[in-house]
């Protein structure tokens, strides 16, 4: 598996790639370390789909691009392939309670395995599981930490107050 570091506004994203997919992107502040001691860096950025990645997130960053259209590549249960692909029907800029997506997907009673799916999710940005938010409109959690949460949602909204 190959691998780079995505310098966003929010911090470095860790962004792998395997057979021609993206199979992570998560903040790097909050991987183990030794999961991708195994990896190979792609220093000379030679891969064309990490290096498009890169380009993808920076047009995202600076509201050039509302969605990001990568081959990506998921290992879950079926479950969170349910509510990761739940999750990609949120439009930009917009969130859902974490008990909307499950009525979304079917599962009406299952908003706290909502929850935890969000928080597996392995591909963030990608799979936007930061536009979830508490049936209060409070934020809820976020495994990049709720700032990030935060600034994404303000970002998307076109407030960012950074």
């Amino acid at each position: 598996m190959h691998f780079c570091r995505y310098p966003s506004p929010l911090g470095n994203l860790l962004l792998a790639e395997e057979e021609d997919a993206i199979v992570y992107c998560q903040w790097e502040d909050t991987i183990d370390e030794q999961m991708i001691e195994k990896w190979t860096e792609d220093k000379e950025q030679n891969s064309v789909l990490l290096t498009e990645a890169c380009h993808q997130l920076t047009e995202y960053f600076t509201q050039k691009r509302k969605t990001l259209n990568l081959p990506i590549r998921l290992n879950g249960t079926s479950f969170q392939l349910l509510a990761w692909e739940g999750l990609q029907q949120i439009p930009y800029g917009e969130t859902l309670s974490y008990a909307g997506l499950a009525r979304q997907i079917g599962r009406e009673k299952a908003a706290r395995a909502v929850g935890n799916a969000n928080h597996h999710n392995p591909l963030m940005i990608i799979i936007p599981c930061h536009r979830v938010v508490a049936s209060n409109g409070e934020l809820g959690g976020y495994a990049g930490g709720t700032p990030r949460k935060a600034w994404l949602l303000e970002k998307e909204k076109g407030h960012n107050k950074l």
